[in-house]
């Protein structure tokens, strides 16, 4: 029988399987599996010269000695490869049927547009004339974007790090006509080279085995697409999970992060190291459990490693301290050196968990670096209507006349920062750890290859008072200085050639972000009066952020959403994509329109939020065994639909979905108890995950406790919502850390509103009723719509939710 394992990865998004399949394969005369799968960046390619940055903007073939079908697609991704030499093809029935009527195997390439490794085999390969050659004449070739279609990305990595344990982009896959996997694997540099054969030899080798083993080559990728469909569609053996396993599985995933935190310099598990937002958001799940459950030692310890992480991040080179914002992950175990490229999942998600140690611990530093990511999105990540983009690359170039390297627009030589700052250069490098010979030396694994020699990434490694004790001056002035010489940086940066930007639009990515700019309008109102900010953080009064929300999600309903069928497109650029909108694109976006919603802005979007998971469960909900597929399986060149549960990188849509079914049970009668029995059946899917390997699935693992807490807390709000003092008892309501809170706000002279809630919870429209009172706000804390006495003022709401 099969092995229920985690793949390592070194994927933005690690894939996670429910059985490990054993396949039948073909020999190709290699002593070696038929991948360069890495588990780690390997920094020698660093040196490769990066070509010159193709324009995405056109499809012109003016001046290029080469134009394929990829012109003609809104992809950045397969724009950048529109003027290869190979004969690329999108996928599409076009590339299928060619394949079929020439008898020969598709060469598939998958990755995206900020890929450095994906650059890195275009310019030795895709761009090279006698390897385009023999793609053009042995293979049909297609080029994917992973970001614009996930879930073909999905079958073929999987089917990689199924069959060698370890996935990656670029993604190189080799398929039969009728799209079976035959190999795969990840960058293959183009030459043979220690003791690996390069990519030419690779193309051989396959065109060898599809001339003289093509029917045992077919016959083994259909008996592994035929194992991992199985083990990838799980079924509940049961309505509901294992009675206490939700408590067990929580305690678990808790005590498993514990063990491999890193005492030293935050972090859970060692180098390379991603912000895992999920598991913060398990730790701090778990300690205000461990709180009401009076054990307040344990939930500080809880809380001390999540404070240590998000701050070592935060003076970490993984920060961007000029321009704000977070690269994708540290190579090293103390957050210094980067993988520069910067992705809009990530700043979404932790905006989030800074907000929510901010409303913990009620300390700026944390409320700053939120503000620090939205700001950095709104200057630089978000389009005229509103629309919020995808992400910018790790490469750039260091003049105009220069080629591509990776960091070039981050990194700084010390003379760089003299002759900018002047008299407060010494100051600047003495803070931010600034050296003649560059600063990429505080790990072995920080610059193993010496790329950056003289070159230096920001790094906070010394007390702030302590400098400013040194100066003589007070901590205030020396944070002002700072920020000075950081905008004085900035405009110097911003002279340079900017990284590529991924201006497309993604519906999942951009319902994690309108959850955080939501969030934030309201959390941040918590700051003291007084509060400074200093550069890149600009201070902007919290509604601002409410505005940025709401037209986000304005774009979406405007752009990718079918009033008509009622369902998601996945992407935009020029226009919508053809993919259709898969479960992370739903829950994600129900997700950020109930914090819309419950953080102050119009019932409409918890109405839509309503309307978008009816037809989620529509399209992909299993309604036989439980659980969501990825997809709505309704193409069929997608080979697998998967019920995907691991929360990586990005959280699983499943363990989204369960948390917004409670969400939505806790707000409205109507559907209720369809919502809470959906949600117990999609857990009894992963209860041996839970059970087994909890840590993979920290957001799940949550997503069980609510659902496992017998009355969830209500605070309904009633009054006029045009008033100011509407507005601070909101902040009032959402100004404490409370995971299982809900928060209704209703104006009973607001016929819309009322509206609603007679026909979603006419509970909630008697409450109104019964409690307006026209020159005050009413705030009443309820369970199941049982409430105490009513409250007046903010402060005594804000001290009964809190405890």
């Amino acid at each position: 029988m099969f092995k229920r394992v985690l793949f390592p990865s070194s994927s933005t998004r690690h894939v996670i399987s429910h059985h490990k399949p054993t396949f039948r394969s073909v020999s190709l005369s290699f002593s070696w599996p038929l991948s360069v799968v890495f588990h780690r960046p390997i920094h020698f390619s660093r040196v490769f010269a990066m070509a010159d940055d193709r324009s995405t903007k056109t499809t012109s073939s003016e001046g290029h000695k080469h134009t394929n079908r990829l012109a003609a697609e809104h992809s950045p991704y397969l724009l950048q490869h529109a003027h290869n030499p190979v004969d690329w093809y999108p996928w599409g029935e076009e590339a299928f049927s060619e394949a079929r009527k020439r008898d020969v195997p598709i060469f598939l390439s998958i990755g995206y547009s900020t890929c450095h490794w994906c650059h890195v085999m275009e310019v030795e390969s895709f761009e090279d004339d006698e390897v385009a050659k023999l793609l053009n004449d042995w293979f049909v070739s297609i080029k994917v974007d992973r970001e614009e279609r996930p879930d073909v990305d999905k079958v073929y990595m999987t089917y990689v790090q199924a069959l060698y344990g370890g996935g990656g982009w670029p993604l190189s896959a080799f398929l039969s006509p009728d799209l079976k996997p035959l190999m795969g694997g990840t960058y293959f540099p183009p030459e043979d080279k220690y003791g690996r054969p390069g990519f030419k030899t690779v193309l051989r080798k396959v065109k060898e085995a599809w001339d003289t083993k093509k029917d045992a080559l077919v016959q083994s990728g259909t008996f592994a697409i035929e194992q991992l469909s199985e083990a990838l569609s799980a079924t509940a053996r049961s309505e509901k999970l294992t009675e206490g396993l939700s408590v067990k599985a929580l305690q678990k995933c808790a005590e498993e992060l514990a063990d491999s935190y890193d005492s030293k310099y935050g972090g859970f598990g060692s180098a390379p190291k991603f912000p895992r937002p999920v598991e913060i958001q398990l730790m701090l799940y778990h300690k205000k459990k461990l709180k009401e459950n009076e054990m307040p030692g344990e939930a500080k310890e809880d809380l001390s490693m999540v404070v240590q992480t998000l701050r070592g991040m935060a003076r970490g080179g993984v920060h961007d301290h000029v321009g704000g914002g977070f690269h994708r992950y540290s190579v090293d175990e103390c957050w210094h050196v980067p993988h520069f490229e910067k992705m809009l999942y990530d700043q979404g998600q932790l905006a989030n968990v800074y907000l929510d140690v901010f409303s913990i611990t009620k300390d700026t530093l944390y409320s700053s670096v939120s503000r620090d990511i939205l700001d950095y999105l709104r200057r630089d990540m978000i389009g005229p209507n509103g629309e919020i983009f995808s992400a910018e690359d790790a490469d750039s170039a260091e003049s105009e006349s220069s080629r591509k390297t990776e960091g070039a627009f981050y990194v700084w030589t010390s003379q760089e920062v003299d002759d900018i700052l002047g008299e407060h250069a010494p100051l600047f490098k003495e803070h931010y750890y600034v050296k003649e010979s560059g600063n990429c030396d505080l790990s072995k694994m920080s610059d193993p290859h010496k790329e950056f020699k003289g070159k230096n990434v920001l790094i906070e490694r010394n007390s702030t008072s302590a400098i400013a004790s040194k100066l003589d001056i007070s901590v205030d002035e020396y944070l002002k200085i700072l920020g000075v010489c950081r905008q004085k940086l900035f405009d110097a940066r911003s002279k340079r050639p900017r990284p590529h930007l991924d201006d497309k639009v993604i519906v999942s990515w951009n319902g994690l972000v309108i959850s955080s700019f939501a969030r934030a309008s309201k959390i941040l109102k918590a700051e003291p009066k007084g509060t400074e900010y200093y550069f890149p953080v600009n201070g902007n009064h919290p509604d601002e952020y409410m505005e940025v929300a709401e037209k986000a999600a304005a774009f979406i309903k405007k752009y990718l959403y079918n009033q008509h069928t009622k369902k998601l497109q996945h992407s935009f650029r020029n226009g919508p994509s053809k993919a259709p909108g898969f479960l992370d694109d739903y829950a994600f976006l129900i997700s950020g329109l109930l914090d819309l919603y419950e953080y102050g802005s119009s019932i409409s979007w918890l109405a839509w939020a309503i309307e978008l998971q009816q037809m989620q469960d529509e399209l992909f909900l299993d309604k036989e065994g439980g659980g969501y597929f990825n997809t709505a399986g309704e193409d069929p060149s997608v080979l697998l639909r998967v019920k995907e549960d691991h929360d990586g990188a990005e959280p699983s849509g499943n363990s989204v979905a369960i948390i917004n079914l409670v969400r939505l049970g806790s707000l409205v009668s109507s559907g209720s108890d369809n919502y809470r029995r959906t949600a117990e059946r999609v857990l009894a899917v992963f209860e041996k995950r839970l059970k087994e390997t909890a840590m993979a699935v920290p957001l799940m693992c949550c997503g069980a406790d609510m659902l496992g807490v017998p009355s969830r807390k209500q605070v309904v709000l009633v009054g006029r919502k045009l008033s100011s003092d509407f507005d601070t008892m909101l902040a009032a309501a959402q100004a404490s850390y409370d995971p299982n809170k809900t928060v209704i706000h209703i104006d009973p002279t607001d016929a819309e509103e009322m509206g609603f809630w007679e026909e979603h919870n006419d509970k909630i429209s008697l409450m109104a009723k019964s409690n307006y009172n026209s020159d005050k706000v009413v705030a009443l804390v309820c369970r199941n719509f049982t409430c105490s006495p009513a409250l007046y003022d903010p402060t005594a709401l804000q001290s009964v939710l809190s405890k």
